[in-house]
């Protein structure tokens, strides 16, 4: 098994475990494979939901210029459902389930198709 696919397994029962939810997996590893090198450092495999420079990070690099969403205010709304979703005092936010989580919200599923 390559290291990408165990990445991707420990999220997926980390959507399981955190959420109660079946992630549709192959999305979740198109997902994971377009955050690169990134899942493999453990300071930028996980997303500080308390930092604001970091959800800025996501909201800019991730929000607008992956998924192609116009910056307003409804950005900041989405990206918050998403982390109480995944669980505001959860430490361990992955940054590939948050990216997966942001596209599902969005319905932006095709882009990684």
């Amino acid at each position: 098994m390559s290291k990408t696919e165990e990445k991707v397994e420990k999220y997926v029962q980390d959507i399981k475990d955190k959420m109660g939810e079946d992630p549709d997996v192959d999305l979740l590893r198109k997902v994971t494979l377009a955050c690169g090198p990134s899942i493999f450092q453990s300071d930028a495999e996980t997303i500080s939901s308390s930092s604001p420079e970091e959800l800025e990070t996501v909201k800019q690099n991730f929000m607008i210029k992956k998924l192609g969403l116009k910056d307003d205010k409804n950005l900041d709304a989405g990206l918050e459902l998403v982390i109480e979703k995944y669980g505001t005092s959860n430490r361990n936010k992955y940054r590939a389930v948050v990216y997966y989580l942001l596209t599902k919200f969005y319905k932006k599923e095709a882009i990684f198709n």
